[in-house]
């Protein structure tokens, strides 16, 4: 069974930059890995997703620019880098991991997700 855990997150102030990671344990078919964010009263939102075959990557509007994922295959390993961060990115972050090809940012399909870790800016 594969697992999921985040790490990284922090209290930063806007303009600033955090790491995040998401480690990979356990054998998957899964081909897609994304970063996703819930902030208090708010829908989950796709923030970033990668292929781990292909490499294409995908990005919500609200973050390009700003944030970049990558995936360490030799240590099975997700990150987002992400930059010139706003208070608007206040939310908690979570990977997840999906079949299929097209990565999508919607959550839905994304059937296993770590525990998350908690990303707060302040103006």
């Amino acid at each position: 069974q594969v697992q999921l855990v985040e790490s990284g997150g922090g209290s930063v102030q806007a303009g600033g930059s955090l790491r995040l990671s998401c480690a990979v344990s356990g054998y998957t078919t899964r081909r897609c890995l994304g970063w996703f964010r819930q902030a208090p009263g708010k829908k989950r939102e796709g923030v970033a997703t990668i292929h781990t075959s292909s490499g294409r990557s995908s990005y919500a509007e609200s973050v390009k620019g700003r944030f970049t994922i990558s995936r360490d295959n030799a240590d099975n390993t997700l990150y987002l880098q992400t930059d010139s961060l706003k208070p608007e990115d206040t939310a908690m972050y979570y990977c997840a991991a999906a079949f299929g090809s097209s990565c999508p940012l919607d959550p839905n399909p994304y059937g296993i997700w770590g525990q998350g870790t908690q990303v707060t800016v302040s103006s």
